[in-house]
């Protein structure tokens, strides 16, 4: 039950998420190769140093799409390629909708974000592998601001709280954000 609420946390946390993106710094490398499955003598890579290449690829993916999505809703452009770079759908479309609804009413995010992104599951033998993260989210420095005038969008309040997101390994070995969801009932 409690994993449950977790997974349903992630998710909606990646949905605040992208709606509300955080300030964070991004490696410089999208893209990172799935390590080896054997070596050159024929031995099986060790698992535990591909479960932290996993944790690691899949952190910077997080990391990456705080930052691009923050950067993104500060210009007011849901079409920003940096989006990309770090998100899959079906978040990416939703990320992408939030920040076109907020242009559309003359709104835009500013401030900055506090996250604090941990693993709680790895599966590297699921087809897709993935990674699990869940992230304390501090928004109450990121508003939701009127564009023209920088007054506060009234009911926009931020909040800490739980948040949730996926990562997956896809086929050219990128690692992205797909899924995640913020659970703004769950504060941390």
């Amino acid at each position: 039950m409690r994993g449950r609420q977790l997974r349903r946390a992630a998710i909606c946390l990646l949905a605040v998420v992208a709606a509300v993106p955080v300030t964070a710094c991004a490696s410089g490398r999208e893209a990172v190769e799935r390590p080896t499955a054997a070596h050159d003598d024929g031995q099986r890579a060790d698992p535990d140093v591909e479960r932290r290449a996993a944790e690691k690829a899949a952190l910077d993916a997080y990391s990456g799409y705080l930052a691009a999505s923050r950067t993104a809703s500060g210009r007011s452009d849901p079409r920003a390629p940096e989006l990309s770079r770090f998100l899959a759908d079906p978040l990416l479309t939703r990320v992408r909708l939030s920040i076109r609804k907020a242009k559309e009413h003359g709104a835009m995010r500013t401030g900055t974000l506090k996250s604090d992104p941990t693993v709680t599951a790895v599966s590297l033998d699921a087809k897709p592998a993935t990674v699990e993260i869940q992230d304390c989210l501090d928004t109450t420095g990121y508003q939701l601001v009127y564009a023209k005038d920088k007054r506060v969008v009234p009911g926009s309040k931020g909040s800490r709280h739980l948040s949730t997101a996926t990562a997956t390994r896809y086929p050219d070995g990128r690692w992205l954000i797909n899924s995640g969801t913020a659970h703004r009932d769950q504060p941390c």
